[in-house]
């Protein structure tokens, strides 16, 4: 297990990818905006993922390796095992952020909070993004927002509470991105 207070994490991603790849905030964020569009095929959005955290594509000798690998390091170094047990035993798999949507409320939780200017930094490694984001304090409204969207109404037992949080999940709500074919399909889904 990878600590980020012990562990040189560039050595640890070198160790694993012996090719030159970036770590940069901003990929795992086009990374992840890219592979949330329904509008790409998965063989696009494999391109395009290798051709993001691969500054010299030509160097990839195993491509299922280099797939692997991305996850890997998206996944902040966590075993591919734990990262499917975690999304299995998730009964709420709920989108509650969006780089694209929630784009204002990130950056001025890290200004606020860590007096970090995500514009302005030239780079960050994404794993010590993800420790910064997942440890925003709950008075940032990002934060605040996030509990909403998270939040499940049919454990409210007060019938007035759950009318207000589900006004404020409307308020909050993310646009669903999905195709129309997605959603037809998810909605037969549904009845399996």
């Amino acid at each position: 297990m990878i600590n980020l207070l012990l562990d040189n994490i560039n050595e640890v991603v070198k160790d694993r990818i012996k090719i030159d790849f970036d770590t940069n905030f901003r990929t795992c964020i086009t990374f992840e905006i890219m592979m949330q569009n329904p509008k790409y095929s998965d063989r696009a959005k494999t391109f395009q993922a290798l051709n993001l955290f691969y500054p010299e594509i030509n160097e990839i000798k195993d491509f299922k390796k280099a797939i692997d690998d991305i996850i890997w390091f998206y996944s902040c170094g966590k075993s591919e095992e734990k990262s499917t047990r975690k999304k299995e035993n998730n009964k709420n798999n709920k989108q509650i952020y969006s780089y694209i949507f929630d784009n204002d409320l990130i950056y001025s939780a890290f200004k606020d909070q860590y007096n970090i200017d995500l514009v302005e930094i030239d780079y960050l490694h994404w794993w010590k993004f993800k420790a910064m984001f997942n440890g925003l304090k709950a008075d940032n409204k990002i934060v605040e927002i996030m509990g909403y969207r998270s939040m499940e109404l049919s454990e409210i037992k007060d019938k007035e509470m759950r009318k207000h949080y589900k006004k404020l999940q409307q308020i909050y709500k993310l646009p669903d991105m999905r195709t129309e074919e997605q959603k037809e399909s998810d909605f037969a889904c549904a009845f399996l």
